[in-house]
C-alpha cells in the first residue's frame, strides 16, 4: 500500500504541474477569462479531491503523523485556491480587475507554489517509506532470511 500512496503523491505532482500549464494557456489565450481558465479550475477541483485521497489513504495505511498531518495541508492549501480566487474577483468591477484584486488573486500562484513544495516533500518522504527495507530497518542483521533468499546453511 505504501507504494500506491508513492503513486499517488507521484500523481498529484504531475497535477500541479499541469495546472500551472494550464493556468498559463489561459493567461495568454484569447477567449473570455471564464471560457480559457475552464481546464484549469475543472482540474483544480480534481486536485482538491487527489489531496483527500491521499490524506484517506495516508492515515488508512498507517503513515507516521507528520505526513498524513502534510497530507491535510495540502487538502487545506487546495480549498484555499478557489476562495482565493473567488475574493480576487470580489475585489473588482465587473469586467475590470482593481489592483486589490489583482494582488489577492496573486496569491493564487503563491499558494501554487506552496502546494508543489509541500507535495514535494510528501512524495521525498513516500518514496523513502516504499523503497526498499533500509539497513537500519527490522529485519537488518538479526540473522532471517529474506524471502526469496536461500537459508544460510
Amino acid at each position: 500500500m505504501r507504494k500506491v500512496f508513492a503513486g499517488l503523491a507521484a500523481l498529484l505532482m504531475l497535477v500541479i504541474v499541469l495546472q500551472f500549464f494550464l493556468a498559463a494557456s489561459g493567461a495568454f489565450d484569447s477567449a473570455p477569462n471564464e471560457e480559457a481558465f475552464r481546464p484549469h479550475r475543472a482540474l483544480g477541483y480534481m486536485s482538491v479531491l487527489l489531496a483527500l485521497v491521499l490524506t484517506v489513504v495516508a492515515a488508512a495505511i498507517r503513515l507516521p503523523g507528520r505526513i498524513v498531518g502534510r497530507c491535510g495541508a495540502l487538502v487545506g492549501l487546495a480549498i484555499l485556491q478557489p476562495v482565493i480566487a473567488v475574493i480576487a474577483r470580489g475585489l473588482g468591477d465587473s469586467d475590470t480587475s482593481t489592483t486589490a484584486g489583482q494582488l489577492v488573486f496573486g496569491l493564487h500562484a503563491v499558494n501554487g507554489l506552496m502546494i508543489m513544495a509541500v507535495n514535494r516533500t510528501v512524495l521525498q518522504e513516500a518514496r523513502v517509506l516504499a523503497g526498499p527495507a533500509s539497513a537500519t530497518g527490522a529485519g537488518a542483521g538479526d540473522g532471517a532470511p529474506r524471502p526469496g533468499s536461500a537459508p544460510a546453511s
